[in-house]
This record gives structure tokens, sequence and C-alpha cells, in this order.
């Protein structure tokens, strides 16, 4: 892979996606902290600064326009730019009213980074190296999450919140401006639509994104409400989970995208599905604290496995659409953010269960769906590379 790492579009995204993950990163290491110890929240303020956080992943779509005006890769900066402005003011603005302008920049920042990343991803590098640059991306991404997750333990003990957010803030809009002074494009790539897409061809691409957004919402929502109220989990040992997630990741990302390459998505998505039905089985019924634990770890790995439906989407895809349909897939994969987390709330009261049962057959289903992934002989791709038979590694169909 020396060639990928040689794109100048590799070393832009990766860049990028440092600041990005350092940024979501510090916002959910400090905020909870911030909100009741300095900002005065209560539990229903900060449920609504939560739901504000997800405003911007639901109006990706709105990305589409934006790229009239400036170029994609530049929106990428700009976004990264509003994530590092958006973190800095948070510790100047300690009230409801302020985190919830500070939360909506900082979050527009982040959904439209990983908007144009998913775009820019799959438009400059093709169906034989894009699972691998998406999983090279993931595995800095969890290194990046450990060291601010370090820093931030260590500064805690001499820095007050205000101090942080201006320091790593600072840290990202720095990163940004670095972006607004590279020019990683290419004259050849294959201009993108400027509208919105929806084509029947892409229904179930559309299917597994917005079933991937629910699972994501299982997880975010009540693994850890589980490992802490049935099981009695401490913040440090909470914290060790998610740095040993992360160190895992760092090593794990890459190969699964190689995988990926080998095997063809519908073989890896396959594998995420059922293990994952075991996966939400085994939280509803364990009664030890240790299993839970390793539960949590495999199904933050499986997080990982979710990129084939993005290059799935590459290898059936006009590559012309690339950039309007990743705007929509990612609003269609927050979707399940509006309501999910509120009615699995409402049956956790009724039976803690529920959720993680839920969870098993929502994976039945996609498990089911993706064995309708088909990989034309001969399918679009990316732009600078050829039609190219049965790359998938299922074999042309």
């Amino acid at each position: 892979m020396d060639h990928v790492k040689k794109n100048p579009m590799f070393l832009y995204l990766v860049i990028l996606a440092v600041g990005s993950t350092v940024g979501l990163q510090a916002w959910t290491t400090l905020f909870n902290n911030f909100a009741v110890e300095v900002a005065r929240l209560d539990g229903d303020g900060i449920g609504i600064i939560q739901s504000i956080r997800e405003i911007p992943g639901f109006l990706a779509l709105l990305a589409i326009f934006v790229i009239r005006l400036i170029p994609e890769h530049r929106l990428s900066a700009l976004s990264i730019l509003m994530l590092g402005v958006g973190l800095a003011a948070t510790g100047l603005f300690p009230s409801l009213a302020g985190l919830a302008v500070t939360t909506l920049v900082m979050s527009f920042g982040f959904h439209y980074f990983e908007t144009t990343n998913m775009s820019l991803t799959l438009q400059y590098f093709d169906k034989r190296t894009s699972p691998w640059v998406f999983g090279k991306l993931r595995s800095i991404s969890a290194a990046s999450s450990v060291l601010v997750g370090v820093f931030i333990f260590f500064m805690a003990a001499v820095m007050d919140f205000t101090r942080m957010y201006l320091i790593i803030g600072g840290l990202i809009v720095a990163i940004a401006l670095w972006g607004f002074f590279r020019r990683p494009t290419s004259a050849d790539m294959v201009p993108q639509r400027k509208r919105m897409i929806f084509r029947k061809r892409y229904s179930l691409y559309y299917f597994l994104t917005f079933m991937a957004g629910a699972r994501r919402q299982i997880f975010i929502a009540f693994s850890v409400l589980l490992l802490v109220q049935k099981f009695g989990y401490s913040v440090q040992a909470v914290t060790f989970l998610f740095v040993l997630n992360n160190a895992i990741n760092y090593f794990l990302s890459p190969t699964i995208g190689r995988a990926i390459i080998r095997f063809g998505e519908r073989k890896v998505l396959s594998l995420e599905y059922a293990s994952l039905i075991a996966v939400f089985l085994a939280y509803a019924t364990t009664d030890s604290k240790w299993v839970a634990g390793g539960l949590y770890i495999l199904d933050h790995i499986f997080f990982n496995f979710a990129m084939a439906i993005n290059t799935f989407f590459q290898k059936i895809g006009d590559p012309g659409d690339v950039a309007p349909t990743m705007a929509v897939g990612f609003t269609i994969n927050h979707i399940a953010a509006v309501f999910l987390p509120a009615i699995g709330g409402y049956f956790w009261i009724i039976d803690y269960r529920i959720p993680f049962i839920a969870g098993a057959v929502m994976a039945l289903i996609s498990l089911t769906a993706v064995q309708q992934i088909r990989i034309p002989t001969a399918s679009p791709v990316a732009s600078g590379s050829s039609p190219q038979a049965g790359l998938d590694g299922d074999g042309p169909e």
C-alpha cells in the first residue's frame, strides 16, 4: 500500500481525521463533568444538549448544497475549523444556552467532516485500496483517542476546563488551517452531482445504513448503562475499557480493511451480524460482569466492520453519485438517533433485556439483508480505476 500513502489525499485525510477524533473525544470526555460541575445542568439539560448534538448528523444531506459553493476538500477543512472553534468556546459559555450553541457548532463540524471523509476516500481510492484506507483511518483515530484521553487525565489535575477546551480546540483550529493551505485534489476526478439523489438500485445500501445507525444507538445508549447499572462498573473501569477498545482497534482496523478486500463485503458483513446476534443475546442473559465487559469490547470491534457498507456502495454506485449518496446515507444513519434511545429507554424501565433482544432481531434482519449483496461483473468504479471483474472476494455474479 506504499502507493496509497504517497497519494496527497491520504495524508490530508489522516491529518484532518486526527483533528476530528481529538475534538469529539475531548468533548465526550469532558462534557458530563463540565455540564454538572461548572454549568450546573441537571439530567434534563444534559439530555437536551445530547439531542442537539445529533441534529447535524440528521442534516448531513445539506452538505450536498454546500459543495456547490466550495470544493469538497475545502468543506472538510472548514468542518474541522468549526469543530475546533466550537470546542475551544465551550469553556467560555457555561450555561444551557451557551452549551447548546457551542455543541451545535462543534457537531456540525464533526458530522460534516465524517460525511466528506467517506466521500473523498471513495473518490480518490479504488476498490482494491479503499477498504484498507478506511481501516487505516480508523486505526489512526483510535490511537488519537487514546492520546487525548491520556492528555486529559494528566492535565485535569493542573488545569481548569476552560484552559483544556482552549488548548485542545486551538490545536484542532491549527490542523484546520493546515488543511486550508493544502491542495490534495486531482483534476481528473469524476465531477460529483450537487443535488440530492435517491436511486432504486441503492436501496440495499440505504437499508443497511439505516440498520447500522439503529445498532449504533443501542450500543451507545444501553451497553455502558448495563455495565454501570447492573454490574456496578466504576468510572475507572469504563475508562479502562475505552482505552483497551481503542488500543485493539489501532491494530485490528487495517486487518478488517484487508479482510474486506480479500473476502468481500457480503462475507465480512455476514460475520458481523451473525456475531452481533450472539452479542446482543448475551447482553440480555449474562450475569457475569467479566462477560459483560468482554461483550462491550467485541461490540466495539464490530463497529469497524460497517466500513464494508460504504465499500459495497463504491462497487455498485455511479462515481458521480459518491458525494451526494454519502451525505444522504449519513442522514439515514442518524434517523434512528431521533427516536430509538427514547423508545429503548421506555422499554429499559420495563425490562432491561428488551433493547438488547431488539438489537438481536435487528442483527438477524441485517444478516438476511446482506445475503442480497451482488457485485456486478463490471461495476462502476471510483475515479482513477478501471472496471474489473469480481473484486469483492465473493466473485462475479
